[in-house]
């Protein structure tokens, strides 16, 4: 078989990103450019300022990443792109980009749903990896655990009902005063805290491997109001520490008793959560301990970026599934449906 070189661009939140990649696994190049810098000051991310920087970013992010690989786009064989869920605005940013390409080219085009290509990202630092696994993607709006039957082939056994994840590190972050992004910072945080300083509540539903997170973040500000009412200091490490323990335990909980009633002997992380210390490590251990095999991609890649969409679209395109000019941006789109 001959090899594919696959561009992937993906513009779905505040990261411009392009990548090449060789037969979905060979990653040949992977240029980033985020203004994620110009939202902190607003606690996360503006629409508006996301789509006119990807505007600004995409073409030169696009030539970056072909001149980084080596190869001129003529040599190109797939076009891969994230078309949702996401930001609209930059969506069709990448959209049109791709789209363009694929035209200008006659190249085809790969429409990829971006937690597809997420739990792709495993695909290129793991030349083992194949379907059927199960893998958490969590993310700032997404915390779904997803059992993949085959390449493109997703059914969904669990997600959260109210906040993803990353949602609730976000506003817990904020209540803290550590500013935006949460993840980061709340992770940095809890490595000087006391996991067990205090109990937060993991809810749990009765037959279902579904999350809730917006009851630790109530408890979390009601514990910070006592505190504050009360004259107390804030022992922010501590309940950093506290928090993170309690949303990273209920993850690994769900994640590895859906792989045990799946029979499935392989775990999968992906999603921007799944660069977590804490999730890595709990993951880690508890595979250990269950005899399963873990896999999870380097912190680069569990970002947004296009060597995932890239990959995602490689094994949409080798299962014959590509995309016309009509495709368009959707907001809300759900993996089962791809």
């Amino acid at each position: 078989m001959n090899d594919i070189l696959t561009l992937g661009i993906e513009s779905s939140c505040d990261e411009t990103a392009a990548a090449v990649v060789l037969n979905g696994r060979k990653l040949l190049s992977n240029v980033i450019s985020s203004s994620l810098e110009l939202h902190k000051a607003y606690g996360g991310v503006v629409p508006e300022i996301a789509s006119r920087k990807h505007l600004e970013f995409i073409v030169p992010v696009i030539d970056s990443a072909l001149k980084e690989a080596g190869v001129p786009l003529e040599k190109v064989d797939v076009i891969g792109v994230t078309f949702g869920p996401g930001l609209v605005g930059g969506l069709l940013v990448g959209l049109m980009a791709a789209k363009g390409l694929a035209y200008a080219t006659g190249k085809p085009l790969v429409g990829v749903h971006h937690l597809e290509g997420h739990i792709s990202a495993n695909y290129l630092e793991s030349g083992n990896l194949k379907p059927p696994f199960i893998t958490l993607v969590a993310s700032g709006g997404h915390s779904h655990i997803v059992l993949v039957e085959d390449y493109g082939k997703y059914r969904i056994l669990g997600r959260t009902r109210d906040d993803a994840a990353g949602e609730a590190y976000d506003k817990v972050s904020r209540a803290l005063g550590l500013g935006y992004p949460g993840g980061p910072a709340i992770d940095k945080a809890a490595k000087s805290g006391n996991p067990k300083y205090f109990t937060f509540p993991k809810t749990r539903f009765k037959d279902s491997y579904d999350f809730s997170f917006s009851g630790i973040k109530t408890a979390v500000l009601n514990h910070l109001n006592s505190l504050k009412m009360a004259g107390q200091p804030v022992p922010v490490e501590d309940i950093c520490a506290s928090f993170q323990e309690a949303v990273c335990g209920i993850l690994c909980e769900n994640t590895f008793k859906a792989a045990r009633d799946t029979g499935m002997k392989t775990v999968v992380l992906a999603g921007g959560v799944a660069a977590n210390s804490r999730l890595r490590d709990l993951f880690d251990e508890t595979a250990k301990k269950k005899g399963m095999v873990l896999e999870k991609p380097s912190r680069i890649l569990c970002t947004d970026n296009g060597a995932m969409i890239a990959s995602a679209a490689y094994f949409a395109y080798m299962k014959g599934r590509t995309s016309d000019l009509s495709l368009n941006a959707e907001a809300t789109y759900s993996l089962e449906d791809m």
